[in-house]
């Protein structure tokens, strides 16, 4: 599937993130500041801060691994929506350019290389909300520069505000065209904020703080993001290459408190996590037509590899001052791809693919706790296979299967002893873990302007990566199970008009057998959303989404369930013809009382028993804003 960005761009959303809510079934939220990585939400999986949803823009990664926050950390605050040519998305592990993070979906953003017209633009905002935006581009030389700077500052509605105050720009030079071409990009970007973390729903309750208050007002973060990458795509007689390469260097501190005082009733539980990295690498693929036994095949062969340099640390704070280190690691870690697919046209109605991947990964941990110093090594090849039956009446049938693989966290495959107290054994985990699954699935465009789909999936994972609340970090569980049903809907009866409808259920469960339960914390059943869009070149337009998520287990044995939500956001405009622009936004139209996220574990707060109380711990949803933009293409 391919999501254009003028799609991306015609609906309301709160954040950068929240663009990527445009694929259907994805749902995006933020539970501490808007400095942070998103959580993502897709095909029954809470996939924290990216695990298993493999990102990437302008061919660059956007997941971490070894990550200071969690496994496969993608942080896309970078991203500046108005930019965005296209996503592609895909779904599953029945791709073989698709690697490490991908066995849930892939998306691919990629930016323009040249805007229609150059922007500027001014929005202001409910709650200390303020933005502009510069872009535009020219001609220099064979090719065309774009340039684009963003500035943000945001306090959202809480007791302390978030205080954001974000910076972030583009330079791209580019000549040729997608086929034969190429591109140099540079992107900058700087962060810092304030978080209001979830908090125990016990201290909204007992009226210890407010629905938008906090239980440290101290935590936060600071991020940099800083890269250059190129591409570069040719085309001849022997096939189509494609070329991409990457440096980034990246730092991030964040300071959170989510258990209070359970660990340290004297100076409380707030940590640092620091992850500091650079890392590089490249994509390089090649595809070539050719005849098998007289049949139209295409096939492809790539490479892709990649290396981490990490400091990454682990720090016990109060008030942002470091009291105590309880581990701090120096990380280099490598992978590399090699993978080739075929595509063969057997009939007019019939067409496989088969592809095979092998993924190498290593690394070294040197830690300043000796024992949990080590190399690992692993490599996993992943077979898939596709087929496609039709089009009949512009209907075809499609299935997919494959394995696919995640990455965990390095020092869990060197560690012996826990960094705490540098005594208690702790287990090592395997570095790459398998997946499997399989779709089958219809696609029609049988009438007029409509196109649906329906899918049907299974994904099976041999170990499964959950959050833990009172580490702040994803660790390695149970083996599970996935299986759902996709239902995806774009009508454009007219030009100017256009109606999306997407729902998704997914029965999410643990497959082994545990007393606690089989439920898997934070997997949602239901997803859904639906959305109006309307304008044209001038006059008029507007846009009418609604986003469905529904509740969760909280726990495995399901007796603490969450809130579901319905937010609708909203928006209409004028473009004049002289390309001025005036677009309001209403977010949270109905200003529903509900919440972003939700946990279940223990925490403590002064004065409670000394081995802490088991509750809810909510973010809850920002209520009702506007959004005021003035803008200008010229």
């Amino acid at each position: 599937m391919r999501i254009s960005g003028e799609q991306v761009n015609a609906v309301p959303f709160v954040r950068p993130g929240e663009a990527l809510e445009a694929v259907p079934g994805l749902i995006v939220t933020q539970h501490s500041g808007e400095g942070k990585a998103n959580q993502y939400f897709l095909r029954g999986f809470n996939l924290d801060h990216g695990t298993d949803l493999a990102i990437t823009v302008d061919g660059m990664p956007v997941n971490m691994p070894t990550h200071g926050h969690g496994q496969g950390y993608a942080d896309i605050n970078f991203l500046i929506p108005e930019l965005i040519s296209a996503i592609n998305v895909r779904k599953g592990p029945y791709f073989a350019d698709v690697g490490d993070f991908g066995s849930a979906g892939a998306l691919g953003i990629d930016y323009l290389d040249k805007l229609p017209k150059n922007l500027a633009e001014l929005t202001f905002g409910s709650f200390g909300y303020r933005r502009g935006l510069v872009a535009g581009s020219s001609a220099v030389g064979e090719g065309t520069l774009l340039a684009a700077i963003e500035g943000v500052k945001y306090n959202g509605p809480w007791d302390v505000p978030d205080n954001v105050r974000k910076i972030n720009g583009v330079l791209r030079y580019s000549q040729g065209t997608a086929t034969d071409g190429f591109s140099i990009t540079g992107m900058a970007y700087s962060n810092s904020w304030n978080s209001t973390d979830q908090v125990a729903q016990r201290a909204i309750d007992q009226g210890l703080i407010s629905r938008f208050g906090t239980l440290d007002p101290t935590d936060g973060g600071t991020s940099s993001r800083f890269s250059l990458s190129s591409n570069f795509a040719h085309s001849s007689e022997y096939g189509q290459t494609k070329v991409s390469a990457y440096v980034i260097r990246s730092d991030l501190q964040l300071y959170n408190n989510f258990i209070y005082f359970l660990d340290n009733p004297i100076n409380g539980d707030q940590f640092n996590q620091l992850d500091r990295r650079t890392l590089g690498g490249f994509d390089a693929r090649h595809a070539f037509d050719w005849r098998f036994a007289g049949l139209e095949t295409q096939t492809r062969i790539g490479v892709q590899s990649r290396y981490d340099d990490i400091h990454v640390g682990l720090f016990k704070t109060e008030q942002r001052n470091v009291l105590s280190t309880t581990r701090e690691d120096f990380v280099k870690e490598g992978n590399v791809g090699i993978w080739t697919d075929t595509t063969t046209r057997w009939t007019d109605w019939l067409r496989t693919t088969v592809g095979i991947r092998e993924d190498f990964f290593g690394g070294r941990v040197i830690s300043d706790t000796p024992e949990n110093s080590g190399s690992a090594r692993a490599n996993m090849a992943s077979p898939k296979a596709g087929i496609v039956l039709g089009p009949w009446f512009k209907t075809e049938f499609y299935g997919n299967a494959g394995y696919g693989l995640h990455s965990n966290d390095i020092r869990g495959t060197t560690i012996t002893v826990d960094p705490n107290d540098k005594v208690t054994p702790l287990d090592r985990v395997p570095l790459l873990v398998r997946s499997r699954g399989a779709e089958v699935g219809i696609r029609t465009r049988a009438i007029e302007g409509l196109t649906s789909s329906v899918a049907v999936f299974v994904l099976d994972f041999d170990s499964e990566l959950l959050f833990v609340g009172d580490a702040g970090t994803t660790e390695p569980s149970r083996p599970s199970r996935r299986v759902g049903v996709e239902w995806t809907n774009n009508y454009k009866p007219v030009p100017w008009l256009a109606v999306d409808l997407d729902v998704a259920y997914t029965r999410a469960r643990f497959t082994d057998f545990d007393p606690a339960g089989d439920r898997i914390p934070g997997a949602p059943a239901w997803i859904g959303s639906a959305a109006i869009t309307f304008g044209e070149e001038t006059g008029w337009f507007g846009a009418l989404k609604a986003r469905y998520f529904g509740p969760r287990p909280l726990i495995e044995d399901d007796s603490v369930r969450s809130l579901s939500s319905l937010i609708f956001n909203a928006r209409a405009g004028y473009r004049f013809d002289n390309g001025l622009k005036l677009q309001l936004d209403v977010l949270n139209l109905f200003d529903a009382q509900t919440n972003q996220i939700e946990y279940y574990y223990l925490s403590r707060l002064p004065g409670e028993p000394i081995g802490g109380v088991a509750d809810r711990h909510v973010h809850p949803a920002e209520p009702r804003a506007v959004r005021l933009t003035l803008a200008a293409r010229f």
